[in-house]
């Protein structure tokens, strides 16, 4: 999957074009993270050479307890999609669902990998399971608590992406049967100075998972919130960025899903929106660059906050 440390940024962009993606189609695509960094526009042309830089460190993947959400809703993104990305111009050597090895080659793949002398970024989807020497969650024969236990640690960064990487997720929920945990609880636990990137959501925008590459290819690592979690993207509520804030302040709320104050786009907060206490940047990036929860006529649930399964429900009652 990965280009030759050979080749030159423009043959990826060459390859690009022969998969239907043209420099135009790209480089509105590297605008488009350059915005959502909070950057001007003129930084796409770093966020294109970062995507097509041989020399970048090499993206695994890791797929631990999870349902490969936020994996689909990474390749689902669209102008240009990710996939032709992940294949052509971002370095990704392992990724359990996309990579066509498997058994052997696929374990290879894995060591080759993380043995690379230009270093790797490890990206980790799913939350850890540890009761009984994490017996209850396995790749390849190993634990993933093994896994986690050996590669993360070597990683120049690491990335967790979604609720069960960052805080559990449902997994970790009560009562949590398989004493799940996030990446850095987990390596908080094994008392391991690792500490993980948290792209919080279920799943992410695409964006955010992208942005935070690109600003580690770029610039380093990215401004963290007290949860670990990128401020460029977490770093206002929902609630602020919502469409209907300006109902909130004039308490016009919905009472319930099939009034005529929802049919008028009212507040969702008395039928349990969690805009208030979540942080994302749902309203400003949308999904598949068309819409979001909310915008849809459902309440946003928090989920990127620790913990939303238990601390945030009942999900249609108010906090």
């Amino acid at each position: 999957m990965r280009l030759s440390v050979g080749l030159a940024k423009e043959g990826a962009e060459k390859r690009l074009e022969c998969r239907g993606v043209n420099r135009r189609d790209f480089m509105k695509f590297c605008a488009t993270v350059a915005a959502v960094m909070g950057m001007e526009a003129s930084f796409a042309k770093q966020v294109a050479a970062a995507l097509t830089d041989p020399r970048r460190p090499s993206v695994v993947y890791f797929h631990f307890a999870e349902c490969t959400g936020c994996s689909m809703a990474v390749v689902r993104t669209v102008s240009p999609y990710i996939d032709e990305l992940l294949l052509d111009t971002i370095s990704l050597d392992y990724h359990e669902t996309l990579m066509a090895a498997a058994g052997d080659a696929a374990e290879d793949a894995l060591e080759q990998a993380v043995s690379s002398p230009h270093g790797f970024i490890a990206v980790v989807e799913g939350a850890i399971p540890t009761k009984d020497n994490g017996i209850h969650g396995m790749v390849g024969g190993h634990t993933m608590l093994e896994m986690a236990q050996k590669y993360l640690p070597k990683a120049q960064a690491v990335i967790a992406i979604g609720a069960c990487a960052t805080f559990g997720g449902v997994q970790a929920a009560d009562p949590n049967p398989t004493d799940a945990m996030g990446v850095n609880e987990l390596m908080e636990h094994l008392g391991l100075p690792t500490r993980a990137i948290n792209v919080a959501g279920c799943p992410p925008s695409p964006y955010n998972f992208v942005g935070t590459v690109v600003h580690l290819l770029t610039k380093g690592m990215p401004e963290l919130d007290r949860l670990n979690r990128p401020k460029m993207f977490y770093g206002e509520s929902v609630h602020e960025l919502c469409e209907r804030l300006d109902h909130f302040f004039n308490y016009e709320f919905a009472p319930s899903f099939d009034s005529e104050e929802a049919r008028k786009g009212w507040c969702l907060y008395e039928v349990g929106c969690k805009g208030p206490d979540t942080y994302n940047n749902c309203p400003k990036v949308k999904f598949n660059e068309t819409n979001w929860p909310v915008e849809a006529g459902h309440p946003c649930i928090g989920c990127s906050e620790p913990k939303f399964w238990d601390q945030l429900s009942p999900f249609y009652k108010p906090v």
